[in-house]
């Protein structure tokens, strides 16, 4: 990923940690998390998600989502973009898929690709992983070298999550996920370039409805960034948000698993507040495979 200038490697910066949150498409905000506990083995279900961002109220971006975990396995896949004056102004999408498999309660990352185009400007991620660890790493263009950048080591690449991943959130027990303990732990992520860790804080349960399916409680967790290495500490991207103590995310359950999955996210932003909020976020339990309905199919 070759940076042309500073300002522009901070935007990219902004971008890829709002890769959950704007579902890793190109919008706003910042983040990645996740809490997998152990879901009931035979829990299935879909998320049809569509969601709008906003900075100070005014439309920049939407973007799409659609998750689906099976016994076995899961995909993710976003699309994105901006839109309204922003696009006027600075037009851009992107595009986020990752899938691998479930095993023993956790979602393992097997795959991770990202592109997000940029006026001319392409920047593109693949990540290769297996049991937490990144194998394989494919970044274009190639970022150039920066002294002042914290080297990455193999630890930084161990136990750690892909953005995308990081999004959805599983939740521990047989009682309603929707609960404070959705918000408990530190998430380890990498993104192709930067290790970073995310820290989830309870704050309240809330009502939420979309305009299209879900409606119901959501818990609000309170988000704290905290890189690790591959970022530049002097960048004012990062100084300000891991400064921000009044990011949050809104999770809503998955129907059929143990899964909440962002409704809606908000951070403050030098121009006023930046919102993503799902329009549509519609779910559905999935039924489970028996050797003679897999037979038929």
């Amino acid at each position: 990923m070759r940076f042309r200038n500073s300002a522009r490697a901070d935007l990219w910066r902004a971008d890829r940690l709002s890769a959950w949150m704007r579902l890793a498409a190109a919008a706003t905000v910042a983040g990645g998390l996740v809490a997998i506990m152990a879901p009931p083995a035979h829990a299935q279900g879909r998320l049809d998600a569509r969601y709008v961002a906003k900075l100070s109220g005014i439309p920049i971006g939407k973007g799409a989502w659609v998750v689906e975990i099976n016994e076995d396995q899961f995909v993710a896949a976003a699309t994105g973009g901006t839109s309204g004056l922003l696009r006027v102004v600075a037009s851009g999408e992107g595009r986020s898929s990752s899938r691998g498999k479930v095993a023993n309660g956790q979602l393992f990352p097997a795959a991770f690709a990202s592109t997000i185009v940029s006026g001319k400007k392409t920047d593109q991620v693949r990540l290769g992983l297996a049991s937490g660890t990144v194998k394989e790493v494919s970044i274009e263009p190639e970022p150039q070298p920066n002294p002042d950048r914290v080297p990455l080591s193999d630890s930084n690449r161990r136990g750690v999550s892909d953005p995308m991943t990081a999004s959805l959130v599983r939740v521990p027990g047989n009682a309603d996920p929707v609960r404070a303990e959705a918000c408990d732990g530190t998430v380890a992520v990498f993104d192709g370039q930067m290790r970073y860790d995310i820290k989830l804080e309870f704050r309240r349960i809330e009502t939420v409805k979309a305009e299209k399916g879900y409606q119901g409680p959501a818990v609000v967790c309170g988000l704290y960034f905290s890189p690790v290495a591959g970022h530049v500490p002097g960048r004012a991207a990062i100084k300000y948000l891991v400064a921000q103590r009044k990011i949050e995310v809104w999770l809503a359950p998955i129907a059929g698993t143990r899964t909440l999955a962002p409704f809606r996210v908000s951070v403050p932003t030098p121009l006023g507040m930046g919102t993503l909020e799902a329009t549509q976020f519609e779910t559905k339990s999935l039924p489970r495979l028996t050797p003679a309905s897999a037979k038929s199919q």
